[in-house]
């Protein structure tokens, strides 16, 4: 008896994002991933297969792990609003949770707030 696998399809739930150019096919992610949302590749050199992306709780060890630093995650519409913010004069991208995190801002709100 055969068995199959195949990919969650890109809509709506794409959760990840490899660079081909830097994923070496390690699995690194696959074995940090504490849901088990990618499985290897059966290509060897390959990146995982993202197999259940519906289960991803967007947690990011699997891009925190990465040696080579080849995953990007797309967390829902309603996170990336939340927990996402831009630096205007850099372009630099923040994230809740992320290793280091810039400087809180001290300056007062404008305004005559008190």
């Amino acid at each position: 008896m055969a068995i199959y696998s195949y990919p969650s399809m890109p809509d709506p739930c794409k959760v990840l994002e490899f660079d081909k150019e830097k994923c070496v096919g390690c699995n690194i992610c696959v074995n940090s991933c504490p849901l088990d949302v990618m499985i290897p590749n059966f290509i060897k050199g390959a990146e995982p297969i993202v197999l259940f992306a519906e289960e991803c709780w967007f947690c990011g060890s699997c891009v925190q792990e990465c040696p080579a630093g080849a995953l990007t995650l797309i967390p829902p519409a309603l996170q990336r609003i939340s927990t996402v913010w831009k630096r205007k004069a850099t372009g630099e991208e923040f994230r809740m949770g992320m290793l280091n995190p810039p400087a809180p801002n001290l300056n007062p709100p404008a305004g005559n707030r008190k």
